[in-house]
């Protein structure tokens, strides 16, 4: 007789029906297990837990509420509802996603079974042995595919953009921004919701050179699908229609920021996290919207040219530069009744984004072995910025007979990481053998480096990727998202004891001062400044990195440490472990600011037998790092003080 089992297809689709009836008594008996329908039942939600706060006192959108969101983010505190902005229409929401724990809150009835989901993808079989673990999978995959209506709530209202609220979140910013959208698009090659992208890509709503109430400007980075989409109406001549979600279930929020491959859709991952189906509105010669939205911005992007945006304070913690990107024509504004305008605040990491990349990881982290082959963990570092550092474990096998333990398949695995989607835009990627110690912790930073640091091999462990592409939003480069990327591969036992304080024999050049010690094996030097009349290609980086170099050789005490860096405060970056990596990996480009004691070129391989020094100083065609306005924090003290409004917030 046919085992049915021999067709996992057959067997699955009997298993499902079976769970079919089970999963109707279920939902039956238990139809509160639902993730919200709407941005409204979530407030609604969140206050009755008290992870929500109302608050009252009149606050100006143009940098107050950022600054207030930052503060409380900060703190670990609660969701804030600003029920009067001056001068807005409707209130705020801020902080929705401020602690990893609120995160996982919002999504509680709905990410074990996203997590089953993603169990399956990489063992599909685990179904068959384990039926009742998995007996909620099929309700979540129904859950996946979008339902399409007629009509829907974000439809209600019709306004303008100089009505919706124009939130300004740093002194410098050109206008005012949506720091939380969700853009959809869909591919002109392949029309439809199946191959649909939804994004978070800021747009600014006011400001520069934008025609008010008729265009918006559309920020995207490279390796972007919604860059595939505009090629592609470009290349066929059509139009590149683009709807603009705010609000909305939280879910949708999410899936706008997940890294899925390109061709998958953002509302499948938004269906199965939000516990219930995407409803999404058919429009005739148009994209289709989100029923459930609070606002939808209806536009097509100009087809004639681009106008500078920007600029606009970035998760790096520095500004991003006006460039032109893309116009969008609007043609609708779309509002339901009670709207709520989320958003958040980006700078320097961590931010309220960093809950979004820990939910993610906690959700995709264990697919990464069957994306990569030999690659263990991925971590993008929040405190750096996300893609200036990835940390990577991955497995050292191709030669198991050897002696002695040294990067190859390491190198495979790094190329392999350097190709996939967002994980390309890394600037400096290091990546260790999980067989060198079983126990690491990708996400001990201190410990991961300490790891490599104890094992790398300066002559031959560095490999340069130099004129390649590195973020849009990353200015330590050689232009507009251009610069060189940095894989550091180590493996092996530890040859080397890292140093924990300062040599008493050492002595530092002219204009070199304040060593201090970031961690095992890291010492951070200040540098002299760079003249903001000259450019590092004016030979001042060459001169004054030479005099440190002609001061020290391979002999010289300072070689126990392994790593220097140079910057323009020793105090700052020493003092905590993230600013060491916020000041190195933001303000470096591995080919420019790269040298080393010893250093050697054999082969075009660059290499160096002493230590290796990264110049972290900020250079003249640096981006400006994001600074609050004093005014502005003098008022918003006030607003905390004893006998303000917000006093005792939380």
């Amino acid at each position: 007789m046919h085992d049915p089992r021999s067709n996992p297809g057959v067997f699955l689709f009997g298993v499902w029906r079976l769970f079919v009836f089970l999963g109707k008594r279920r939902v039956t008996e238990d139809n509160h297990r639902m993730g919200y329908r709407n941005l409204q039942e979530c407030v609604s939600d969140l206050e009755r837990s008290k992870q929500l706060v109302r608050i009252d006192a009149e606050v100006d959108p143009r940098l107050e509420v950022a600054e207030i969101q930052r503060r409380v983010y900060q703190a670990g505190g609660p969701a804030l509802l600003f029920t009067r902005a001056k001068g807005c229409r409707f209130p705020l929401l801020a902080n929705l996603f401020g602690t990893i724990d609120r995160t996982r809150f919002l999504f509680r009835d709905t990410l074990d079974a996203v997590r089953r989901l993603v169990e399956l993808k990489i063992d599909p079989m685990e179904f068959a042995k384990h039926p009742w673990r998995y007996r909620g999978a099929p309700f979540t995959a129904m859950h996946t595919l979008p339902k399409f209506v007629s009509r829907g709530p974000v439809l209600a209202n019709e306004t303008a953009i100089d009505q919706l609220p124009l939130i300004v979140n740093w002194p410098n910013d050109a206008g005012a921004f949506i720091t939380l959208p969700q853009v959809y698009t869909e591919d002109a090659d392949r029309p439809g919701w199946q191959h649909s992208n939804l994004g978070m890509y800021r747009v600014q709503l006011s400001g520069g050179q934008y025609q008010v109430n008729h265009e918006i400007g559309l920020h995207y980075q490279i390796h972007r699908s919604i860059g595939v989409h505009h090629a592609a109406a470009i290349r066929r001549g059509d139009p590149f229609r683009v709807n603009i979600f705010v609000g909305g279930p939280p879910a949708m929020t999410l899936a706008a920021v997940m890294p899925l491959p390109e061709g998958m859709s953002e509302l499948t991952f938004a269906g199965a996290l939000g516990g219930r189906r995407v409803r999404m509105i058919r429009r005739a010669g148009g994209l289709p919207i989100s029923a459930e939205a609070d606002f939808c911005i209806v536009g097509t992007v100009d087809p004639n040219g681009l106008k500078p945006e920007g600029p606009f304070g970035d998760h790096l913690g520095y500004y991003s530069l006006a460039h032109d990107f893309p116009v969008l024509r609007v043609e609708k504004v779309f509002h339901r009744d009670g709207a709520i305008w989320p958003f958040t605040v980006v700078g320097r990491p961590p931010q309220e984004d960093t809950s979004f990349g820990a939910i993610i990881h906690e959700i995709t982290g264990p697919i990464i072995p069957t994306v990569i082959a030999g690659v263990k963990a991925v971590h993008a570092v929040d405190a750096a910025g996300v893609h200036p550092l990835l940390l990577a474990i991955g497995s050292e096998r191709y030669v198991p007979y050897a002696a002695t333990r040294k990067p190859q398949e390491l190198l495979t695995c790094a190329n392999a990481i350097l190709g996939q989607g967002q994980l390309s835009l890394a600037k400096y990627l290091f990546i260790v053998a999980g067989e060198d110690d079983p126990q690491l912790d990708i996400h001990d930073i201190p410990q991961f480096v300490r790891h490599l640091l104890e094992r790398v091999d300066w002559r031959t462990d560095l490999h340069f990727q130099t004129q390649t592409t590195i973020d849009t939003l990353d200015y330590s480069g050689h232009g507009f998202n251009a610069g060189s990327k940095l894989v550091i591969a180590a493996a092996g036992l530890s040859r080397r004891e890292l140093p924990n304080a300062i040599p008493s024999d050492l002595s530092l050049p002219s204009g070199f001062r304040d060593p201090r010690v970031a961690m095992p094996g890291v010492l951070v030097v200040v540098a002299p400044p760079f003249d903001p009349r000259f450019g590092a290609s004016d030979g001042e980086q060459e001169r004054s990195i030479g005099q440190f170099l002609r001061h020290f050789d391979t002999a010289s005490p300072i070689n126990a440490f392994p790593l220097i860096t140079l910057v323009d405060d020793s105090e700052f970056s020493a003092r905590t472990i993230n600013n060491w990596l916020w000041t190195t990996f933001t303000r470096s480009n591995p080919a420019a600011d790269i040298t080393g004691l010893g250093a050697f070129v054999h082969q075009k391989h660059w290499g160096c037998r002493g230590s290796l020094i990264i110049d972290a100083r900020i250079k003249p065609h640096h981006a400006p790092p994001l600074i609050e306005d004093p005014d502005v924090t003098r008022r918003v003290d006030a607003l905390f003080a004893s006998n303000g409004p917000l006093h005792g917030l939380w």
